[in-house]
C-alpha cells in the first residue's frame, strides 16, 4: 500500500498541505512507535497500515472541523502515544502545542519523539488535567483542546472545558454512535461553559471505519468550582 498517497488524500480532503518531509517524519514516528511498544504500552494497533489509517489519517481527519487550521495554540488532554497531538503538529507545525498525559513513561516517549523529530514550539505536561486547568497560564487561555481520550462526554468535558477560552473550541473525538451520550452529556457541557455546536461525520481513506468529531464552542466562563479535585469528575459524571 502507497502509505504516501493515502496520507496525502486525507490531507487534501481537509485542505492541507503533504509533502515528503512530513511523510518521512511520520513513518519516523511509526517506527519509533513499534520500537517503544515493546518496553511500554501505547497501542494494541501496531500493524503498519491500520496505524497509518486508525491512528494518523483519524488525527489529520479532526482538520474536518476547519477553524482547526486557524488555531494558534492547542491542547491534546490524555494523548497517550502522542494522538491526535503529534499528527496536527505534523501538518500544522506553526501551531503552538501542549501534550498533556498522567503517565511519565509517556511522557518521556512523546519527548524523545519531539527530540528525533526535531519538532519546534511543542511540549509535554506530566500530570492531571484537573491539576493543570486549576493554573493561571491553562485556565480559559488555549484556542483549541482536544482528545481522543477514552472517557464519556461529561467527564471529558470537565476535564477539558476549563482549558479554553471564551470563543474557543473543545473537539472530542468520538466513535461512530455519540446520540446517547451527548444527551447524556448536554447538561454537564452547558454548566461548565460550553454549547454543542456541531458533530461532524469522519470517514477514513480505503477503510469502513467512521467516526465523529463532537464540536463544543465555550460561551461562558468555567465556574471556579470546576474542575473538581483528581479522580471526581470519573466517580460522579455532572448530570
Amino acid at each position: 500500500m502507497d502509505y504516501f498517497q493515502i496520507m496525502n488524500s486525507a490531507c487534501l480532503d481537509v485542505q492541507l498541505d503533504f509533502n515528503e518531509d512530513m511523510y518521512n517524519k511520520f513513518m519516523q514516528y511509526k517506527d519509533m512507535i513499534k520500537e517503544w511498544n515493546e518496553k511500554i504500552n501505547l497501542t494494541a494497533i501496531t500493524e503498519d497500515e491500520q496505524m497509518v489509517k486508525k491512528h494518523f489519517i483519524d488525527s489529520i481527519k479532526i482538520f474536518k472541523f476547519s477553524p482547526l487550521r486557524e488555531a494558534k495554540s492547542i491542547i491534546d488532554i490524555g494523548t497517550g502515544a502522542g494522538f491526535p497531538g503529534i499528527p496536527i503538529k505534523l501538518v500544522k507545525p506553526d501551531v503552538d502545542m501542549t501534550l498533556l498525559d498522567s503517565l511519565n513513561k509517556r511522557i518521556i516517549f512523546l519527548n524523545e519523539v519531539i527530540n528525533k523529530l526535531e519538532l519546534k514550539e511543542i511540549k509535554t505536561i506530566h500530570g492531571r488535567a484537573e491539576d493543570f486547568s486549576r493554573k493561571i497560564e491553562y485556565r480559559q487561555s488555549i484556542d483549541v483542546v482536544v482528545s481522543r481520550a477514552v472517557a464519556n462526554l461529561a467527564v471529558l468535558s470537565e476535564l477539558c472545558i476549563p482549558y479554553v477560552k471564551i470563543g474557543g473550541y473543545f473537539v472530542a473525538m468520538k466513535g461512530p454512535s455519540v446520540e446517547e451520550e451527548i444527551k447524556e452529556g448536554k447538561s454537564a457541557v452547558s454548566i461548565l461553559g460550553g454549547k454543542i455546536e456541531d458533530i461532524i461525520e469522519i470517514e477514513i481513506e480505503d477503510s469502513n471505519l467512521n467516526h465523529n468529531l463532537v464540536v463544543i464552542r465555550k460561551v461562558k466562563e468555567t465556574p471556579k468550582a470546576y474542575p473538581r479535585k483528581a479522580g471526581t469528575a470519573t466517580k460522579k459524571p455532572l448530570k
